[in-house]
């Protein structure tokens, strides 16, 4: 079929314009040749009948002017009066001849001239030379004679009457031509009017056709669009246009568009069932079969396998879990790999997602009731938590797998690997409530079992009997550390439930300390800002600058504690993002006057790069914005002593924009970066320095001061609002600190929902419930014992920077007869093993200036060889892993502040006996 050729909008307005330029061009040569018609006709009347007029009337002078000189030359005999009567008679015959020529299309008046003509000739042969010769001969008697009779009145007279009769007949021809030329103007007066209708008519057929061509096509989009918008939702109309122009292409765009919502509401429908149905499994098992099967079943995949990530014996392997459509004769793939081997195991250690279309032919895996028939696609994505791969999916389709289907994969895999962790980790919980029901009927067991050789021994004779009563002894207190381990067994239980309500007490503890922080803070903000304003007019302009920062700084710094307050909330998953558009056009100036006067302190140079293509219009959380900037550029001021800070905005260039950028529906990413030639911060310490209460380094603390939220509270705030932050630095040259955030026309849809707050309960109960184990076995291990105080004798050494906790384990400890010695650091604590031997035992704190506890315990290993005394490390922090990092550094166990005195013996026995 031949392609229906496009006609634009443009091309048919022309069209029409040409057509009436063409009508108007027309009328106008019609007019044109009318009018010169006319005007010839004019000037055949001016130049034809008033020259004959005029020919005429010269005639008839030049014979009057004989008449009168042959008759003033008869009375008077004067020779002068023949000079006219010579001159006319010598003229007329020109006039006449020309005069005839002009009527050489009418006969008539031609005729009429001939007998003028010899009218004229027969006066002068008979009337004027005749007399004139008489009279110049003097012959008086002669022409008395002759004028008794006059011929020559008579031809005189027929003259007049010939030439009135030949005037009169020329003044009915040129009335006659005059009236012709007044019907030929009304002609063309009528003729213009109707071509003017004409035109007019046909411009607006023309409008008409062309206004319905395009106002047409517009109604009718228009009114598919509100059909498709009335629809509740449905995308499923679609525009039909039958032109080809402009309205066709807004038609085929907007088409795609509900196309692309179509395949977005898909992706989107289809994820929510998916996260509803994994909902409530507790089993990996049962989550591994039941995402399998729906995966399969909403990407049309005939076979697919899941593979879990097992450590044995320090090796990694990915074992099958779960089989969607497998047969009973032909397991689906194989049991297990390892990392890297064979697609499954590369896939895991490149960690991106693959596509295979390029199967071959002998590939038979897919079995129905009629047989086997190779796949055509075959797809492997890894499942990811915390950037570690914990699962493998493969799936294995008799089509392509497109692109719609492996969006809707990635989209699920984002959140599944924290599903996937959630699962297995209340699993191990479960594990270990199992073994410690266990642990409490073999202890039951035992007790049992020491009943009865307690019966045993009391048949012995007499001497055994002293044995026999420590025997009962030992098994009534068997009986009492089981009824104990079953108390405590129950207080984990509730224990665990009272640290998953931990994040409702922070939250209020944080809602007490910020109202005692808001009081001192109402003041500063009140005087300041009166100073600012200098009402008396009594300040000079750098005073009412310094107001203005003063104002400004605690505004900053209420702003902080409500961001603090905010920080459980987003561990919660709970604060609100407000979007909105924001003024980039005044963000370096606000840069300047905020951070001008730290550099100029400092003598640090202050540099805001804003790049041309920078929107002036960017929608995001202002306030959470703002921050991020703020925290960003106090770090690099606090850690900058001399060099520069340099602060660069620019819009993310399209050919960098990553695909994980394009997930974000947005028209613009911008990069903010922070640059400074400060301290710097070691490799290994990147990923540590973003979470809540880290740093750099422990000696940072108490040298630049700070709290290590502030780079928390930007990540998490730049999770919210759709970007990340990244951080370049080395040791001694300076760090920098870029943002990236998109532009959120549309609002934000944060698909990823990390439950931290639960990680956190989920690894405080984990330490809790290890602790608690230890303590228990400890006891009753440690009641075979005789009753003499393992703590009397002792010397112990506290490390602490605060003087409050050692003044209290001192008060403890000493009860218990133990020697306490003190250092405020690390090292002060190597500078003592260095001189005393005699120690038993170490109590370190982490958190410390100048050296912090891990650094402390790794010297005291690695370098002075201190590997018999046993290190007990105490903090105030209990997040994740800090357990592992302090048994790593070198620490013999692990106990968090505050500290439980019960719990501190019970452990600090262990390491004594």
């Amino acid at each position: 079929m031949r392609k229906k050729m496009k006609i634009g909008l443009g091309f048919k307005i022309t069209c029409g314009y040409l057509i009436v330029i063409l009508c108007l061009l027309l009328s106008f040569t019609i007019l044109k040749n009318q009018v010169a018609s006319l005007q010839k006709d004019r000037n055949y009347i001016i130049n034809h009948d008033i020259e004959v007029h005029d020919l005429t009337n010269q005639i008839e002078k030049h014979l009057l002017d004989m008449e009168t000189g042959q008759r003033g030359f008869m009375i008077t005999g004067e020779s002068s009066y023949l000079e006219p009567y010579n001159s006319a008679k010598a003229k007329w015959g020109n006039d006449y001849n020309r005069l005839y020529n002009l009527l050489s299309d009418n006969p008539n008046q031609q005729e009429k001239l001939k007998e003028i003509k010899v009218t004229i000739e027969h006066w002068i042969q008979t009337a004027g030379e005749p007399t004139v010769l008489l009279k110049k001969e003097n012959k008086t008697k002669e022409l008395q004679e002759f004028f008794k009779v006059d011929p020559g009145h008579q031809d005189m007279n027929k003259m007049r009457k010939q030439f009135d009769t030949f005037l009169t007949t020329e003044k009915q021809l040129t009335q006659k031509r005059a009236t012709q030329l007044d019907n030929q103007n009304r002609t063309i007066t009528l003729a213009i009017y109707g071509l003017f209708l004409l035109v007019t008519l046909l411009s607006i057929i023309l409008a008409m056709f062309i206004s319905k061509s395009i106002v047409g096509t517009i109604k009718e989009v228009t009114q598919t669009i509100k059909s498709i918008a009335s629809s509740k939702g449905e995308v499923k109309g679609r525009i039909v246009v039958n032109t080809n122009d402009e309205i066709k292409e807004l038609g085929l765009a907007t088409n795609e568009l509900l196309d692309s919502v179509e395949k977005r509401e898909w992706v989107q429908t289809n994820l929510a069932d998916i996260v509803t149905m994994y909902q409530g499994i507790s089993s990996i098992d049962t989550l591994a079969e039941r995402f399998l099967s729906t995966v399969a079943n909403m990407t049309q995949s005939s076979f697919g396998t899941f593979y879990i990530r097992r450590e044995i014996e320090k090796d990694i392997q990915f074992t099958k879990q779960a089989a969607f459509a497998d047969s009973a004769d032909h397991a689906v793939g194989r049991e297990s790999f390892a990392l890297g081997q064979g697609l499954i195991g590369q896939c895991a250690l490149e960690k991106r997602l693959r596509v295979i279309n390029d199967i071959p032919t002998n590939y038979r895996l897919i079995t129905s009731g009629l047989g086997e028939v190779p796949p055509h696609s075959i797809l492997i994505a890894p499942i990811l938590f915390e950037d570690e791969v914990i699962a493998v999916m493969e799936l294995a389709s008799l089509t392509t797998f497109n692109v719609l289907q492996q969006e809707l994969i990635n989209q699920v895999l984002e959140t599944f690997g924290l599903t996937i962790n959630s699962v297995m980790t209340r699993m191990e919980i479960a594990q270990l409530l199992k073994e410690s029901q266990a642990m409490t009927e073999e202890l039951q067991a035992q007790s049992e079992e020491l009943q009865t050789q307690s019966e045993e021994l009391q048949m012995q004779s007499e001497e055994l009997r002293t044995i026999n009563e420590q025997l009962e002894d030992r098994t009534r207190d068997a009986e009492g550390k089981a009824k104990e381990l079953e108390i405590a067994k129950r207080d984990l239980e509730a224990k665990a439930e009272e640290l998953m309500l931990s994040s409702s007490y922070k939250s209020e503890f944080l809602a007490n300390m910020s109202h005692e922080l808001r009081t001192p803070l109402n003041s500063i903000l009140i005087l300041s800002e009166m100073l600012a304003e200098n009402l008396a007019k009594s300040l000079s302009d750098d005073e009412e600058e310094y107001a203005r920062i003063i104002h400004s700084s605690g505004k900053d710094l209420l702003a902080l504690i409500n961001d603090i307050l905010d920080l459980s909330k987003v561990e919660a998953g709970k604060l609100d993002v407000l979007l909105g558009e924001m003024n980039l056009s005044e963000l370096s100036t606000q840069l300047e006057r905020n951070f001008a006067h730290i550099a100029n302190q400092k003598k640090v140079k202050f540099d805001i790069i804003k790049a041309n293509d920078v929107p002036d219009l960017f929608h995001t959380d202002e306030k959470r914005f703002q921050q991020i900037i703020k925290n960003l550029l106090s770090n690099a001021f606090k850690f900058t002593e001399a060099g520069s800070v340099t602060v660069h905005i620019k819009r993310v260039n399209e050919k960098h924009v990553t695909n994980m950028m394009r997930r974000i529906d947005t028209d613009c990413w911008l990069e903010v970066s922070v640059a400074d030639t400060g301290i710097g911060i070691p490799k290994e310490k990147h990923g540590l320095i973003f979470e809540a209460f880290q740093q750099g380094d422990g000696a940072t603390v108490r040298k630049y001061g700070g709290t290590g939220l502030g780079l928390s509270i930007c990540h998490e705030f730049a999770k919210l609002l759709g970007g990340w932050i990244t951080v370049s630095s080395k040791v001694g040259k300076g760090s920098t600190f870029s943002l990236y955030l998109p532009s959120l026309l549309n609002g934000l849809v944060d698909y990823e929902k990390l439950n931290v707050a639960y990680e956190e309960v989920a690894a405080s109960i984990m330490a809790e419930i290890e602790v608690e184990a230890d303590s228990q076995l400890d006891e009753s291990n440690f009641a075979e014992q005789n009753e003499e105080n393992v703590f009397h004798g002792k010397r112990v050494l506290i490390v602490d920077d605060d003087q409050r906790n050692i003044f209290a384990l001192k008060a403890a400890l000493a009860k218990q007869g133990m020697t306490i010695i003190t250092a405020e650091n690390g090292i002060e604590c190597l500078e003592i093993m260095q001189t005393n031997e005699q120690i038993d035992l170490i109590l370190m704190d982490i958190m410390m200036p100048q050296m912090d506890g891990y650094e402390a315990m790794q010297k005291l290993r690695k370098d002075l060889h201190v590997t018999d005394v046993p290190i007990i490390a105490l903090t105030a922090k209990a997040m994740k892993k800090d357990r592992e990092k302090c048994l790593e550094a070198g620490a013999s166990d692990y106990i968090s502040k505050p500290l439980d005195l019960n719990q501190l013996f019970s452990v600090m026995r262990v390491w004594l006996v």
